[in-house]
């Protein structure tokens, strides 16, 4: 729908404001809210460093080791994960200019993606199932279900994040409590798309 200037709302405060990282009460929520997620990245990363550790002893292990043909999908969903973290960094500037309706149009755009992601998620898993490759047939195929089904896991939880946000923007409810909450989600989800890049690396040369 159309949006009008004052529809935009009143523009975001600035970085010394309260609810803005300032020093007031809101400003410690909002310092806490970033400790909090940078806490999360760091479970995360040990968790997958702890994966990707069993896979390299495993593939050390015996002969029985073999990669598996990666899906060409796979390739677009890391283009499609990568446009929707563009798309939430556009948004996310649009907010700090008071720009709304960029706002709610940006991140829509990044929210889709990130749907569209975990679809392509799916179809990938089928088309390496249709070839015969299941957790069970091999150990590469196992640690490759095993990544990418943590990874979506995670991938799940930062949609519903982006659904509410989303929701929040619509409504143009994005007071300076919400701001942090799209800087967490933002945050959030430009994490996963490093992650995801990583795992295709890691896919590509030893899965």
């Amino acid at each position: 729908m159309p949006y009008t200037e004052t529809s935009k709302g009143p523009p975001p405060p600035t970085n010394t404001e309260a609810g803005w990282g300032g020093d007031g009460e809101p400003g410690k929520r909002r310092r806490a809210s970033l400790t909090g997620i940078y806490v999360l990245f760091a479970a995360i990363t040990m968790f997958f460093a702890s994966l990707t550790s069993s896979l390299v002893v495993r593939g050390g292990l015996g002969g029985d080791w073999s990669g598996i043909p990666l899906p060409g999908i796979l390739w677009i969903n890391t283009v499609v994960l990568l446009v929707s973290s563009a798309a939430l960094e556009v948004a996310r500037r649009a907010l700090h200019t008071g720009d709304r309706s960029a706002v709610n149009r940006w991140w829509t755009a990044g929210t889709v993606l990130g749907i569209a992601f975990v679809g392509g998620q799916y179809m990938a898993w089928m088309e390496v199932a249709a070839s015969g490759i299941t957790v069970a047939s091999s150990p590469g195929g196992s640690f490759f279900y095993l990544f990418t089904v943590a990874h979506a896991v995670h991938i799940i939880g930062g949609v519903l994040a982006l659904l509410y946000i989303e929701i929040q923007a619509l409504r143009l409810r994005l007071g300076p409590g919400k701001r942090t909450a799209v800087e967490v989600v933002r945050l959030y989800w430009h994490f996963l798309a490093g992650l995801w890049l990583y795992l295709m690396l890691l896919f590509y040369f030893w899965g």
